[in-house]
């Protein structure tokens, strides 16, 4: 069975909320008496599956109290509601002694959590399959308003409704209708401007004084395409000469439709409506063989339903 995604990381966590690793699910063990020479015991301290002594997580728990005998061996007995915790050099009430989920652990539990959330608010005739860009990347609106969900989940954790946490549930509940609405821009979807292409640098310019691809124009007439533009020869406008090529039964950017066109600076067809123009930033800005670009376009009628079956229709487009 394929492992369903989740769409954000710690990191991206962390970018919403710097703060959010000081909210972790951590409660402190108080109490602490000597059970018997060096082992302590807590008692009516909750269940505990993990035990941490000032911040470092003491490991898997002892099979019994009766070998918890070195230092920073546990156990807890849930039959009594006891902790037992050994340390020979100090006692633990002089210590931040903890119960609680590891971090890292909790961190990857509260992101699938929040990954389902955001799924089960999402209107169902959008396909989940096809929330990523053309680089793999899951769209920006997605990672963010997951990102505040698992936020909002670790902070009402800690204290339930607070005001911060129901302030990112707002941002939560706007994002997720500007989305539902077709008011937000995600990858895949569709809209009125398409048709004239999203220019993207595939290869970087060579040259310190570059010429680029700086306008389209015309509207596509085909259904979708990824169109690809190379510099052949390098010099100056007037010099410098480029190849085409669309997609074809083999692929995209397979085959070859212009052959060596004299870049003019004016508007130059690339065929199936479409014009692209160069410039660079003087007369002595140059374009270096092997400088590439590429268009993605949709054809002038096209929309796309938000899934296979579905009778809605979302025409929206991304901006880099």
């Amino acid at each position: 069975m394929a492992t369903r995604p989740t769409y954000c990381t710690e990191r991206d966590l962390k970018d919403v909320f710097p703060h959010i690793d000081e909210f972790d699910s951590k409660t402190p063990i108080y109490g602490w008496v000597v059970h018997s020479g060096s082992l302590y015991r807590a008692d009516n301290c909750g269940l505990i599956t993990l035990l941490f002594a000032d911040g470092q997580d003491l490991g898997n728990a002892e099979a019994n109290s009766g070998v918890v005998d070195v230092n920073g061996e546990w156990y807890y007995d849930s039959a009594l509601d006891a902790v037992y915790y050994y340390n020979d050099a100090t006692n633990p009430n002089d210590m931040i002694m903890e119960a609680g989920e590891d971090w890292a652990t909790l961190v990857t539990r509260i992101i699938k959590n929040a990954s389902r959330y955001f799924e089960s608010r999402v209107d169902g005739n959008i396909p989940r399959d096809q929330w990523k860009d053309k680089e793999g990347n899951f769209d920006y609106m997605v990672i963010r308003t997951t990102s505040l969900i698992a936020v909002y989940f670790l902070l009402n954790a800690h204290n339930p409704g607070n005001e911060l946490s129901l302030s990112f549930m707002e941002e939560i509940n706007f994002n997720i209708d500007q989305i539902n609405s077709g008011n937000s821009k995600l990858s895949y979807q569709v809209s009125s401007d398409s048709s004239q292409g999203m220019v993207r640098e595939v290869t970087a310019p060579q040259d310190d004084n570059p010429i680029h691809i700086v306008d389209t124009r015309g509207n596509y007439t085909g259904i979708y395409d990824l169109i690809k533009i190379i510099i052949t020869q390098s010099g100056a406008i007037g010099t410098s000469k480029f190849d085409v090529y669309v997609g074809g039964s083999t692929g995209l950017k397979a085959n070859q439709i212009v052959t060596g066109e004299l870049m003019t600076g004016q508007y130059q067809s690339i065929g199936n409506g479409l014009q692209i123009r160069f410039q660079g930033k003087d007369d002595s800005s140059i374009a270096t063989v092997s400088d590439e670009w590429e268009l993605e376009v949709w054809g002038v009628r096209e929309s796309m339903d938000g899934s296979p079956g579905s009778s809605t229709n979302t025409r929206m487009t991304r901006r880099r």
